[in-house]
């Protein structure tokens, strides 16, 4: 399937996160993996459950959840994007275990598709910043689930990094002749806001725990990571983009247009010279500053 052909949140994952570097998706899904298996432990899988991967995405984990379940097992891919649950089917249907997946086109939000009571397992992973109705999403978990069913999630806190101070453009230090230039590229930014791009930003780890609660988990867990590392590491936990035209074709997230189109929309072309002759080298040598806010949440329906 042609990317043009694709919705915006398969274009996304599959290509524009990475700007179409292979060596940056390879170290990207590398960290990627130690997130899936954080959430996979947290779940507690035992062979012959039934598992509900909300978001799916790519499959990160209801691939790995499928090594877990054994032959008996069963993991449900669900995802509001059709284009990546035919992206999943298609690998499941290479790797020949089509028979322990099924594909469920759903939100968070609303996941009346899956009947009550009948999954042992629900897991996410960066999928409640696009959801405006956090709290509608963890009920939904609740209704699925089994008792002692287990809920596995891992979430960025984006409210840690946003917004940036004036000095910073996306972690790299500014000086004060460029900060009209980062003005006005942030005013075009904020053109492309959404409710689904607030939702990114409208909550922490207390919200989570407390989305969890008022759902009916009794038992609930949750571990921040929090970190600010001077240069060399991205706000994804991988070495920051070093070549500067992935950097322009890269895109924070589905709803924000890419670097390059944000820079030169706008600003004239003697500012994007200007503004690239400032910026490029920090990219190309690592000089961001990464501040990163990390949460695993993990509860039980008793």
């Amino acid at each position: 399937m042609g990317n043009q052909n694709q919705d915006r949140w398969a274009q996304w994952l599959l290509h524009q996160r990475f700007g179409g570097d292979s060596q940056r998706l390879k170290a990207m899904l590398e960290l990627l993996s130690k997130v899936r298996d954080n959430v996979l432990q947290h779940a507690r899988i035992k062979e012959g459950n039934r598992i509900l991967d909300v978001g799916c995405g790519d499959g990160l984990i209801a691939f790995g959840a499928l090594d877990r379940v054994g032959i008996y097992g069963k993991v449900i891919f669900s995802d509001i994007s059709q284009n990546l649950l035919d992206h999943c089917q298609a690998l499941a249907q290479e790797m020949k275990i089509l028979d322990r997946c099924q594909f469920v086109q759903a939100a968070a939000q609303d996941l009346s598709p899956i009947e009550n009571r009948s999954v042992d397992v629900v897991t996410t992973r960066s999928v409640l910043i696009y959801v405006h109705e956090k709290q509608e999403a963890f009920n939904e978990f609740y209704r699925v689930l089994r008792p002692n069913g287990r809920l596995s999630i891992f979430e960025p806190i984006n409210r840690f990094t946003y917004p940036e101070p004036p000095h910073l453009f996306l972690g790299y230090r500014v000086p004060l002749s460029m900060r009209p230039l980062v003005k006005k590229v942030w005013a075009v930014h904020a053109r492309y806001h959404s409710s689904q791009t607030e939702s990114m930003i409208d909550f922490d780890e207390r919200d989570l725990i407390a989305f969890a609660e008022r759902a009916g988990f009794s038992e609930v867990h949750l571990e921040l990571k929090i970190s600010i590392v001077p240069g060399g590491i991205g706000k994804d936990g991988i070495a920051d983009c070093q070549n500067w035209e992935t950097f322009l074709r890269q895109s924070p997230n589905p709803n924000i247009p890419s670097y390059g189109q944000l820079l030169h929309e706008a600003l004239t072309a003697d500012e994007m010279e200007e503004f690239t002759s400032f910026l490029r080298p920090l990219v190309e040598t690592n000089q961001r500053e990464d501040r990163l806010a990390l949460a695993y949440l993990w509860a039980v329906k008793h």
